[in-house]
Protein backbone atom coordinates (compact mmCIF):
# COMPACT_ATOMS: atom_id res chain seq x y z
CA UNK A 1 0.00 0.00 0.00
CA UNK A 2 2.76 2.42 0.99
CA UNK A 3 4.71 1.04 -2.10
CA UNK A 4 1.85 2.08 -4.36
CA UNK A 5 1.70 5.36 -3.42
CA UNK A 6 5.47 5.84 -3.20
CA UNK A 7 5.21 4.90 -7.33
CA UNK A 8 2.55 6.94 -7.93
CA UNK A 9 3.97 10.31 -5.88
CA UNK A 10 7.33 9.75 -8.05
CA UNK A 11 5.14 8.99 -11.23
CA UNK A 12 3.57 12.42 -10.72
CA UNK A 13 6.51 14.19 -9.72
CA UNK A 14 8.07 13.14 -13.11
CA UNK A 15 5.51 14.14 -14.63
CA UNK A 16 5.47 17.76 -13.60
CA UNK A 17 9.13 17.38 -13.79
CA UNK A 18 10.18 16.63 -17.21
CA UNK A 19 6.96 16.67 -18.93
CA UNK A 20 6.55 20.38 -19.05
CA UNK A 21 3.35 20.64 -16.94
CA UNK A 22 2.27 23.86 -15.69
CA UNK A 23 2.01 24.74 -11.91
CA UNK A 24 -0.92 26.42 -12.78
CA UNK A 25 -2.72 22.80 -13.88
CA UNK A 26 -0.39 20.45 -12.08
CA UNK A 27 1.48 21.34 -9.46
CA UNK A 28 4.35 18.76 -8.22
CA UNK A 29 4.28 17.05 -4.72
CA UNK A 30 7.46 18.51 -3.37
CA UNK A 31 5.47 21.88 -4.34
CA UNK A 32 2.48 21.00 -2.59
CA UNK A 33 4.50 19.99 0.40
CA UNK A 34 7.11 23.19 0.53
CA UNK A 35 3.68 25.59 0.66
CA UNK A 36 2.09 23.47 3.20
CA UNK A 37 5.33 23.70 5.29
CA UNK A 38 5.33 27.30 4.86
CA UNK A 39 1.71 27.98 5.27
CA UNK A 40 2.06 26.44 8.53
CA UNK A 41 4.89 28.37 9.56
CA UNK A 42 4.14 31.48 8.87
CA UNK A 43 0.60 30.96 10.14
CA UNK A 44 -1.63 31.96 7.98
CA UNK A 45 -3.71 28.87 7.55
CA UNK A 46 -4.42 28.73 11.46
CA UNK A 47 -7.19 30.87 11.78
CA UNK A 48 -8.34 29.05 8.99
CA UNK A 49 -7.86 25.93 10.23
CA UNK A 50 -9.55 26.06 13.77
CA UNK A 51 -12.77 27.59 12.42
CA UNK A 52 -13.31 24.98 10.13
CA UNK A 53 -12.40 22.43 12.62
CA UNK A 54 -15.20 24.65 14.94
CA UNK A 55 -17.80 24.16 12.14
CA UNK A 56 -16.88 20.01 11.90
CA UNK A 57 -16.97 19.26 14.98
CA UNK A 58 -20.05 21.08 16.31
CA UNK A 59 -22.48 20.25 13.48
CA UNK A 60 -20.99 16.53 13.80
CA UNK A 61 -22.34 17.03 17.35
CA UNK A 62 -25.21 18.30 16.54
CA UNK A 63 -26.09 15.60 13.68
CA UNK A 64 -25.13 12.77 16.06
CA UNK A 65 -27.43 14.30 18.66
CA UNK A 66 -30.28 14.62 16.09
CA UNK A 67 -29.68 11.70 14.22
CA UNK A 68 -29.77 9.25 17.90
CA UNK A 69 -32.95 10.50 19.24
CA UNK A 70 -35.07 10.73 16.35
CA UNK A 71 -33.75 7.67 15.02
CA UNK A 72 -35.25 6.03 18.65
CA UNK A 73 -38.29 7.64 18.29
CA UNK A 74 -39.13 6.28 14.86
CA UNK A 75 -37.80 3.01 15.78
CA UNK A 76 -39.52 2.37 19.08
CA UNK A 77 -42.84 4.37 18.64
CA UNK A 78 -44.76 3.25 14.99
CA UNK A 79 -46.85 6.60 15.06
CA UNK A 80 -43.90 8.12 14.94
CA UNK A 81 -42.60 6.19 12.15
CA UNK A 82 -45.87 6.46 10.19
CA UNK A 83 -46.03 10.31 10.66
CA UNK A 84 -42.32 11.54 10.60
CA UNK A 85 -40.44 9.11 8.54
CA UNK A 86 -42.05 9.76 5.23
CA UNK A 87 -41.24 13.19 5.83
CA UNK A 88 -37.07 12.51 6.94
CA UNK A 89 -37.11 10.84 3.58
CA UNK A 90 -38.74 13.53 1.30
CA UNK A 91 -35.99 15.92 3.32
CA UNK A 92 -33.27 13.65 2.20
CA UNK A 93 -33.53 14.02 -1.12
CA UNK A 94 -32.96 17.89 -1.60
CA UNK A 95 -30.04 18.21 -2.78
CA UNK A 96 -27.99 19.97 0.45
CA UNK A 97 -26.02 21.85 -2.06
CA UNK A 98 -28.92 23.55 -3.36
CA UNK A 99 -29.95 24.33 0.21
CA UNK A 100 -27.01 25.60 1.17
CA UNK A 101 -27.43 29.03 -0.16
CA UNK A 102 -31.07 30.02 1.72
CA UNK A 103 -29.36 28.01 5.22
CA UNK A 104 -26.72 31.07 4.60
CA UNK A 105 -29.36 33.94 4.27
CA UNK A 106 -31.44 32.62 7.17
CA UNK A 107 -28.44 31.95 9.39
CA UNK A 108 -25.69 34.25 8.02
CA UNK A 109 -22.09 33.92 6.83
CA UNK A 110 -20.84 33.21 10.41
CA UNK A 111 -20.69 29.16 12.38
CA UNK A 112 -24.57 28.66 12.34
CA UNK A 113 -25.01 28.49 8.95
CA UNK A 114 -21.78 25.97 8.58
CA UNK A 115 -23.13 23.67 12.04
CA UNK A 116 -26.59 23.98 10.18
CA UNK A 117 -25.35 22.46 6.76
CA UNK A 118 -22.71 20.12 8.18
CA UNK A 119 -25.53 18.21 10.96
CA UNK A 120 -28.31 18.32 7.99
CA UNK A 121 -25.83 15.84 6.04
CA UNK A 122 -24.21 13.80 8.82
CA UNK A 123 -28.28 13.55 10.33
CA UNK A 124 -29.24 11.17 7.58
CA UNK A 125 -26.94 8.46 8.12
CA UNK A 126 -27.03 8.16 11.14
CA UNK A 127 -31.05 8.37 11.04
CA UNK A 128 -31.05 4.96 8.85
CA UNK A 129 -28.12 3.54 10.50
CA UNK A 130 -30.07 3.70 14.55
CA UNK A 131 -33.60 2.37 12.84
CA UNK A 132 -31.88 -0.30 10.93
CA UNK A 133 -29.89 -1.34 14.01
CA UNK A 134 -33.48 -1.14 16.56
CA UNK A 135 -35.22 -2.95 14.10
CA UNK A 136 -32.40 -5.92 13.70
CA UNK A 137 -32.82 -6.74 17.39
CA UNK A 138 -33.47 -10.03 17.13
CA UNK A 139 -37.22 -11.65 18.17
CA UNK A 140 -36.72 -14.03 20.20
CA UNK A 141 -34.60 -12.31 22.58
CA UNK A 142 -37.14 -9.38 22.84
CA UNK A 143 -39.89 -12.39 23.48
CA UNK A 144 -37.21 -14.03 26.68
CA UNK A 145 -37.09 -10.27 27.83
CA UNK A 146 -40.50 -10.32 27.82
CA UNK A 147 -41.14 -13.64 29.25
CA UNK A 148 -38.66 -12.38 32.37
CA UNK A 149 -40.48 -9.59 32.80
CA UNK A 150 -38.05 -7.16 31.88
CA UNK A 151 -39.55 -3.79 31.47
CA UNK A 152 -39.34 -1.29 28.22
CA UNK A 153 -36.06 0.46 30.13
CA UNK A 154 -34.65 -2.38 30.46
CA UNK A 155 -35.05 -3.92 27.27
CA UNK A 156 -33.94 -1.30 25.40
CA UNK A 157 -30.65 -0.64 27.54
CA UNK A 158 -30.17 -4.42 27.91
CA UNK A 159 -31.16 -5.39 24.36
CA UNK A 160 -31.73 -3.28 21.78
CA UNK A 161 -29.36 -0.66 22.24
CA UNK A 162 -26.73 -3.29 22.49
CA UNK A 163 -27.61 -5.04 19.52
CA UNK A 164 -28.16 -1.82 17.30
CA UNK A 165 -24.53 -0.11 18.34
CA UNK A 166 -22.24 -2.11 15.30
CA UNK A 167 -24.72 -0.51 12.77
CA UNK A 168 -24.72 2.84 14.83
CA UNK A 169 -21.21 2.94 14.41
CA UNK A 170 -21.32 2.35 10.84
CA UNK A 171 -23.41 5.40 10.14
CA UNK A 172 -21.34 7.20 12.20
CA UNK A 173 -18.04 6.15 10.35
CA UNK A 174 -20.26 7.55 7.32
CA UNK A 175 -21.07 11.02 8.87
CA UNK A 176 -17.79 11.70 10.60
CA UNK A 177 -16.20 11.57 6.27
CA UNK A 178 -20.07 13.83 5.39
CA UNK A 179 -19.20 16.33 8.13
CA UNK A 180 -15.89 17.91 6.64
CA UNK A 181 -17.84 17.80 3.15
CA UNK A 182 -20.92 19.52 4.41
CA UNK A 183 -18.68 22.31 6.11
CA UNK A 184 -16.73 22.73 3.12
CA UNK A 185 -19.77 23.25 1.41
CA UNK A 186 -21.47 25.59 3.62
CA UNK A 187 -17.72 27.51 3.09
CA UNK A 188 -18.00 27.74 -0.54
CA UNK A 189 -21.95 29.53 -0.62
CA UNK A 190 -20.62 32.29 1.92
CA UNK A 191 -18.20 32.41 4.75
CA UNK A 192 -15.51 35.22 5.78
CA UNK A 193 -13.21 32.55 7.03
CA UNK A 194 -12.38 28.62 7.03
CA UNK A 195 -10.50 26.33 4.83
CA UNK A 196 -13.36 26.41 2.59
CA UNK A 197 -13.09 30.37 2.22
CA UNK A 198 -9.36 29.77 1.88
CA UNK A 199 -10.06 27.35 -1.18
CA UNK A 200 -11.77 29.75 -2.99
CA UNK A 201 -9.17 32.72 -2.37
CA UNK A 202 -6.51 30.54 -3.54
CA UNK A 203 -8.57 29.61 -6.59
CA UNK A 204 -9.20 33.17 -7.69
CA UNK A 205 -6.04 34.17 -7.43
CA UNK A 206 -4.56 31.06 -10.00
CA UNK A 207 -2.84 29.58 -6.82
CA UNK A 208 -3.08 26.01 -7.41
CA UNK A 209 -0.56 24.65 -4.82
CA UNK A 210 -2.36 26.37 -2.33
CA UNK A 211 -5.40 24.28 -3.11
CA UNK A 212 -3.63 21.43 -3.04
CA UNK A 213 -1.98 21.93 0.18
CA UNK A 214 -5.95 22.78 1.59
CA UNK A 215 -7.32 20.08 0.34
CA UNK A 216 -3.92 17.84 1.92
CA UNK A 217 -5.04 19.35 5.43
CA UNK A 218 -9.16 18.69 4.88
CA UNK A 219 -8.50 15.33 3.80
CA UNK A 220 -6.40 14.73 7.36
CA UNK A 221 -9.33 15.93 9.15
CA UNK A 222 -11.57 13.56 7.48
CA UNK A 223 -9.28 10.81 8.26
CA UNK A 224 -8.53 11.57 11.79
CA UNK A 225 -12.33 12.29 12.37
CA UNK A 226 -13.42 8.90 10.74
CA UNK A 227 -10.65 7.27 12.41
CA UNK A 228 -11.59 8.51 15.83
CA UNK A 229 -14.89 7.09 15.31
CA UNK A 230 -13.95 3.61 13.98
CA UNK A 231 -11.69 3.54 17.30
CA UNK A 232 -14.64 4.19 19.63
CA UNK A 233 -16.30 1.70 17.78
CA UNK A 234 -14.06 -1.09 18.06
CA UNK A 235 -13.78 0.21 22.09
CA UNK A 236 -17.57 0.09 23.02
CA UNK A 237 -18.79 -3.38 20.38
CA UNK A 238 -15.25 -5.24 20.98
CA UNK A 239 -17.22 -8.43 21.86
CA UNK A 240 -17.47 -8.43 17.88
CA UNK A 241 -14.85 -9.06 15.37
CA UNK A 242 -15.54 -6.78 12.36
CA UNK A 243 -13.89 -6.45 8.89
CA UNK A 244 -13.30 -3.44 7.45
CA UNK A 245 -16.81 -1.66 6.37
CA UNK A 246 -17.37 0.50 3.75
CA UNK A 247 -21.54 -0.13 3.24
CA UNK A 248 -23.96 2.49 4.35
CA UNK A 249 -26.91 0.41 5.80
CA UNK A 250 -30.24 0.39 3.83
Amino acid sequence: MVGLAVVLLAVWEGICRYGHVSPLVLPAPTGIVVRLYGMFAEGSVWPHLMVTLTEVLIGFGVGIASGLVVGALVSLVPAVEKLVYPYLVALQTVPKVAVAPLLVIWFGYGLTSKVVITALICFFPILVSVISGFHSTDRDQLDMMKAYGATTLQTLVRLRIPSALVLIFAGLEIASVLAVIGTIVGEFVGAQAGLGYLIMTYNFNLDVTGVFAVLIILSAIGMTLHSITRFAGRRYIFWIRREPMAVMPH
